[in-house]
Order: structure tokens, then sequence, then C-alpha cells
């Protein structure tokens, strides 16, 4: 008799069992459908304005005016050929990639060493020059435009290149961003290079760049598309069109009153070939730019 109850008990628990992981199971795709749901509706409202620019700039100036076309009748593909061959599009995304590649790589260097010097070195006010440099990241860019632009005409540095690329040496976001990375670096593996007799620069070439690659992709991935899209600040230091950068360029050539004016299908397929250089870019590195944003340094435990 007891053991006919003992019987009955366990099948009661294991058909328990059985169904509380069904439920689990039903209820965690249930989760992970809604989250794709969520992720799929969010990819598209990000991705539209790109995919309306690209049909944009295969629609005739009537079609883009048109609310009620949204797919070209006849792909216009000499917008693309026009922008290219008979317009400086060309030599504004080349000053773009000048001062973008230059200056990222200056911040890389810069903030790699001050970054180094903020985790590793010991002083006295370390903390406080953290706290004060983070601080200058709170400040609204426009608040630096007038001491900046000042300081620039006494070096006799205005329509320059030099002046756009010095004026953005120091990235405070990169610091930051690498400050973080820095700090998951044990600290064992910093003294044992040091017993070896590696010295601070050593150290930071070749034993933390490498272990923090992809925190290193991230930054230089993020800075360069400030770079590459800033408009505002090398608008108020540079007023000569053989300066110009990809913003610039769109709006003083493509828009105001230039060679296109109003014609909306020119601008957006100039527009499209502007972003061509970052969606390579991105395509080359998005898996160390994933992996930077997600927190993984690229270290090897």
């Amino acid at each position: 008799m007891e053991s006919q109850q003992t019987v009955k008990l366990q099948t009661i628990v294991s058909t328990k069992k059985k169904v509380r992981h069904m439920e689990r199971k039903f209820s965690g795709r249930i989760a992970g459908c809604i989250q794709k749901i969520v992720l799929l509706t969010a990819s598209a409202v990000t991705a539209f304005p790109f995919l309306w620019m690209v049909l944009s700039a295969l629609k005739t100036k009537e079609e883009v005016m048109d609310v009620n076309v949204f797919f070209p009748a006849d792909p216009q593909w000499q917008n693309l050929t026009e922008v290219i061959f008979h317009s400086p599009i060309v030599r504004y995304i080349g000053n773009s990639l000048y001062v973008s590649v230059v200056t990222v790589a200056i911040q890389l260097v810069t903030g790699a060493m001050l970054t180094y010097a903020l985790v590793f070195m010991r002083f006295r006010g370390r903390k406080a020059l953290f706290a004060i440099i983070m601080g200058t990241y709170m400040l609204p860019t426009a608040a630096t435009y007038i001491p900046s632009y000042i300081i620039l005409a006494d070096l006799n540095l205005l329509n320059t290149y030099t002046g756009l690329i010095i004026s953005s040496a120091v990235s405070i976001f990169g610091i930051f961003l690498l400050r973080q990375a820095f700090m998951q670096v044990p600290a064992g593996l910093i003294e044992a290079a040091k017993m070896d007799g590696a010295g601070h620069w050593k150290t930071l070439w070749k034993i933390i760049m490498p272990m923090t690659k992809s925190s290193f992709i991230t930054f230089g991935l993020m800075s360069f598309i400030t770079c590459y899209n800033n408009y505002m600040w090398p608008s108020l230091i540079t007023d000569d069109t053989n300066l110009s950068l990809v913003s610039q360029g769109l709006r003083q050539f493509f828009i105001e009153g230039g060679a296109y004016g109003t014609n909306w299908s020119l601008v957006m397929a100039g527009s499209a070939v502007i972003v061509l250089p970052l969606l390579i870019l991105f395509a080359f590195t998005q898996k160390w730019f994933i992996n930077g944003i997600g927190g993984d340094t690229g270290m090897k435990g």
C-alpha cells in the first residue's frame, strides 16, 4: 500500500516538474518573440531614413516631392554618376577622410597615454585630475567655440587643416572609454612586466593595447564618424571651399543656391555617396565595435 502511494506521489511530483518546465519554456519563447519584435521594429525605424535616402537618390525630382511615391518607377542611376563625376563631392570626401584619419590617430595616441597615466601611474592629484577632465566633458560644446577660435586665430591656424586637427587632438569620451578598459587589465600583469624590465611605453603599446583592442577600435570608429560628420566647428574656422568637409560641401554646393539648388534627388544622391565610406568602415570593424560597446575589452582569460 505504501509503495503504491509512493509511486503515485513520485508520479505527481514528476508531472508537476514537467508542467513547470513546459511553462518556463513557453514563457521563454514568448519573451524571445517579444524581444525579436521589439528589435525588428527598432531596426526598421532606425533604417528607414537611410532607405528613404537611397530610394530618393534614384528618383526623379518630381517623384521625390510626391509623397505617394515610395519606390522609383525607373531608377535614375545617372543621379549617382552626376554627383560623382560632375560635382566636388569626391574632393569633399577626400578632405573629410584626411582630417578624420589624422585626428583619430592623434586622439588614439593622446587618449592611450593619458589613460595609462590615470590608471597605472601613482601620483598626487590623480583622482582630482580625472574629475577635472570629466568635468570638462559636461561643458556644452558651444561654450568652447569662442576661446578655441581666439587661440587658433592667434596661432594663425584659421582656414587650415592643422587648425581643424589640433583643435580635436584630445577626446574626453575616448579617455573615459579607454579607462574603463584599462581598469580590467590585471594589475599583476603590469607588475610582472615591470619586473621583466618593461618601461611605461613598452607596457602600454606591447601589453595593454593588444589586450584592449576592441575598446580602441570602438573609440576610433566612433571618433571617426564624429569627425567625418562634423559641421558646426569646421564651418566656423574655415571658409575656403577647397577645405570644406562633406557636411559643409553638401550645404554649400548642393543646397545653398549651388549647382543643384532644390533638386532633392541629386542632394540625396550626394548624401548616399557621402555615407558610403562609413558603411565600408563599419563593415570591416563591426565585430570589434560590438565587442567594445558590449563591454568586452578584447582580453582573453
